[in-house]
C-alpha cells in the first residue's frame, strides 16, 4: 500500500486460518492498521491480492468496495470505539443486522403489498442480539444508551455488534486498549469463544499478555515489512522481533 512516495505496507503476505486467532503485532508505525484498512475496504491496495475463502467460494476482497466487503463476511472493530452512543445497547445490535431486516421486507416493496417476512426476521435478529448480549454479559443493559456504558462494556458491545453480522472473519483493532487486567482476561475469554464458533479472528494488539495468551499464530510487521509469522512461543524468541521492539540492530541481538 503506497501513499505517494511512501510504501506503508510492502509485499506483506500471510494467512489467517479458518477458526484460528491470528495476531498482527509490531512497533508503532509498523503498518498494522494500514493492513487492516486494506483488508476491510477502507483502503484499496496499490498492488497485491486479499482473498477470503468463504463458504460460498473464494472472494477477492481487494476488488470490492467497503460495503461489499462487509457483505462478503468481514467485520471489524476500531481502536477508537465507534458505537451509536444515543441508541440503546440492543438497537446497536439490531442496526448491525439492517441489511437482513430490510431484505425481509423486500426492501420495502413486500411490506407495502402485505407480503413482508419482517416479523419473523425481526424475531431472529433479536434472538441473535440476545445471544451476543449474553456472551458479552450486557443483557441487563440492553435498554440503556450505549454511550452510558463503562468503557470496558463499550469495548465488548462493539465486538457483539460485529458478531451480529455473522462474519467469517472478525478483525479486532486493539480491543484490549484501555482495559484493566480483569477486563483483559474477560476479553481474552470472549475472543476464544468467538474462535470456537468457527469464526476466524485477526487481531491487532499491543498487550503482549493477551496476544501470547490467545493467539494460534502471530504475524509481526516492522516498517511495513513482514519480519515474522510463526507460533507465539517462537515469535517471542525471534531475534528480528526482539530487535524491532527494543530498537536494536538485529546483528547486535544474540
Amino acid at each position: 500500500m503506497r501513499f505517494g512516495g511512501l510504501t506503508a505496507v510492502n509485499e506483506v503476505g500471510f494467512r489467517a486460518a479458518r477458526g484460528e486467532i491470528t495476531a498482527v503485532i509490531g512497533p508503532n508505525g509498523a503498518g498494522k492498521t494500514t493492513c487492516f484498512n486494506c483488508i476491510t475496504g477502507f483502503y484499496r491496495p496499490t498492488a497485491g491480492t486479499i482473498r477470503l475463502h468463504a463458504a460460498t467460494g473464494v472472494v477477492e476482497l481487494h476488488r470490492l468496495s467497503g460495503h461489499r466487503i462487509a457483505r462478503a463476511g468481514v467485520a471489524r472493530t476500531f481502536q477508537n470505539i465507534r458505537l451509536f452512543a444515543g441508541m440503546t445497547v440492543l438497537e446497536n445490535l439490531l442496526v448491525a443486522q439492517h441489511n437482513t431486516l430490510m431484505a425481509a421486507t423486500g426492501w420495502g416493496i413486500g411490506a407495502v403489498l402485505g407480503l413482508s417476512r419482517y416479523p419473523r426476521a425481526e424475531r431472529a435478529a433479536i434472538e441473535r442480539a440476545t445471544h451476543w448480549l449474553n456472551e458479552t454479559r450486557l443483557l441487563a443493559r440492553a435498554d440503556d444508551p450505549a454511550g452510558a456504558l463503562p468503557y470496558g462494556d463499550q469495548r465488548r458491545l462493539e465486538i457483539a455488534r460485529a458478531m451480529c453480522t455473522e462474519p467469517a472473519l472478525l478483525c479486532l483493532d486493539e480491543p484490549a486498549a484501555g482495559l484493566n487486567p480483569r477486563e483483559s482476561e474477560e476479553l481474552s475469554a470472549l475472543i476464544r469463544r468467538i474462535r470456537d464458533t468457527g469464526t476466524s479472528v485477526l487481531l491487532i494488539e499491543h498487550d503482549m499478555g493477551v496476544v501470547m495468551g490467545i493467539s494460534d499464530r502471530v504475524v509481526v510487521l516492522d516498517h511495513g515489512v513482514l519480519i515474522a509469522d510463526d507460533l507465539p512461543a517462537r515469535v517471542r524468541q525471534d531475534r528480528a522481533v526482539i530487535a524491532a521492539y527494543l530498537g536494536e540492530d538485529e546483528e547486535a541481538v544474540s
